[in-house]
């Protein structure tokens, strides 16, 4: 089934659509709790600040919009308020485990060196992934008159991506190869968890 099937089954149903921001906010939080664990102790850049401090902003935006469907729910990120749990808390994780690997394989750097190559094409990914997934959303939104919006950060994200381009273009005059390969680890474990989410939704449904 393909995102946007899905993102309109789940915006029909209050509790979905109530578990996906809230799985959308985990994500966001937890991308942010690793831009912050990449940064040096001392040599840490004003963007990498920024950055940590904006997807730190959309996870707080993200649960406050749960409050236009029921405050009530999805206060945590236990579990049961979330979408596909298991596949959320491990798509970041897998991706960073899988990019430090491939890093290590192509090129020759210390720790905090690596560190900071992984925040650099992990981050890229996933900018490039939320520059799919948020207008996708939004569309949704903005047909079925909801009164959530994403647009915000689809704004940012668009940023991020430009900057991610930016310090990446610095770091190797081969960015753009690596990139690709990161992408294609990136893809793979996405569509899992789309698959995942996709079941949920769909067993869900049936359920009721």
């Amino acid at each position: 089934m393909e995102l946007y099937t899905i993102l309109q089954q789940i915006v029909h149903d209050n509790n979905m659509h109530a578990k996906w921001l809230n799985t959308l906010s985990y994500m966001e939080n937890a991308g942010a709790r690793k831009i912050s664990a990449c940064e040096s102790l001392t040599k840490v850049e004003i963007i990498q600040l920024k950055h940590a401090a904006e997807e730190h902003r959309h996870a707080y935006y993200l649960k406050k919009q749960i409050g236009k469907i029921n405050s009530q729910v999805c206060t945590t990120y236990s579990d049961h308020e979330l979408l596909a749990s298991v596949a959320t808390r491990q798509y970041l994780n897998s991706l960073d485990i899988k990019t430090c690997k491939y890093l290590q394989s192509v090129f020759t750097m210390t720790k905090e060196e690596m560190k900071f190559a992984a925040y650099l094409f992990v981050t890229y990914a996933i900018e490039v992934r939320a520059d799919v997934l948020y207008p996708i959303y939004q569309r949704v939104l903005t047909e079925t008159s909801s009164k959530i919006m994403v647009k915000s950060i689809i704004l940012e994200e668009e940023g991020h991506l430009e900057e991610m381009i930016s310090q990446l273009t610095t770091f190797s005059k081969n960015w753009r190869y690596h990139a690709e390969e990161i992408l294609k680890i990136e893809e793979e474990l996405h569509t899992q968890w789309i698959k995942t989410i996709s079941k949920e939704v769909e067993q869900d449904c049936y359920a009721q």
